[in-house]
């Protein structure tokens, strides 16, 4: 089981899609007809959620005959998106179990089961023939990953040549050491933080050409609401994915963050 993998471990929560469909009966929500709006907030899990999704598929230039694969796809949030917005066919893997059981569950409800598909899947040892996607995405995910070389050139083999690829990725910056417990990690054993110059060399390194390299880290750090001593609350969904200590993982990522402790970049490129 996947479970068993401290990675997996750390964000398997047992009861996670039940947890969702409480919180949104609880909004008035008709869990029988719900749409990927009515899921956004719970969704995705990624640093400006919806909003990050929206500019990374603009950056893509994503079509309808684009067969996509989502690495670190979560329970299906951006893939859902893309595949409502733009008419991709899209394949998410995830190495937690959970994630995916309920990324398919909630495509069959959202009904998109026939445009987008989760499976278990470790990304250093993609289950998938050479050239078989026009594009790769991920959000947030290389964080949690050692092998950042194998990542990206397994990224690279399973692409079409000109395919592209698309991230949003989390690097560490040139702040003091990182803060934890974080989001992704709630200690540094799993956290695997690279500095985007490090990045820019394993994406090269594995034949990428980088066509736009944006630190979006400016971008993330959440405006002060009314009062000027408290932050704007995060999306419902952290608050259930992240387990009981989602108040110190979010503080401890917003000082992050502020600090330049850790950056946010946005990254497309193209494969050979």
């Amino acid at each position: 089981m996947s479970e068993d993998h401290p990675v997996a471990s750390h964000y398997t929560r047992g009861d996670l899609a039940r947890k969702i469909l409480e919180a949104l009966e609880a909004e008035g929500k008709d869990t029988a007809k719900l749409t990927i709006d009515d899921l956004a907030p719970y969704d995705e899990f990624h640093i400006r959620g919806r909003e990050a999704t929206i500019e990374l598929a603009q950056w893509a230039a994503l079509s309808s005959d684009d067969r996509v694969l989502d690495v670190g796809s979560g329970i299906g949030g951006p893939s859902r998106y893309l595949a409502a917005t733009f008419g991709c066919k899209i394949i998410g893997i995830d190495l937690t179990d959970e994630y995916c059981d309920v990324a398919n569950g909630f495509a069959e409800r959202v009904g998109l089961a026939d445009a987008v598909s989760y499976r278990q899947a470790d990304a250093l040892a993609l289950p998938f023939d050479d050239g078989s996607f026009d594009v790769a995405w991920s959000q947030h995910a290389a964080m949690n990953i050692d092998d950042k070389s194998v990542l990206y050139q397994e990224m690279y083999r399973v692409l079409k040549p000109g395919g592209k690829l698309a991230i949003y990725d989390v690097c560490r910056g040139p702040g003091e050491d990182v803060i934890y417990p974080v989001p992704w990690a709630g200690e540094p054993a799993i956290s695997y933080l690279i500095s985007s110059l490090e990045l820019r060399d394993h994406l090269e390194g594995a034949g990428f050409q980088i066509n736009y390299f944006h630190d979006a880290t400016r971008e993330t750090v959440a405006p002060r609401s009314d009062s000027e001593d408290e932050e704007p609350p995060p999306p419902p969904g952290v608050r259930l994915a992240m387990g009981e200590d989602w108040k110190a993982k979010v503080a401890n990522l917003r000082q992050n963050l502020k600090e330049r402790r850790v950056t946010v970049v946005r990254v497309v490129a193209k494969r050979s």
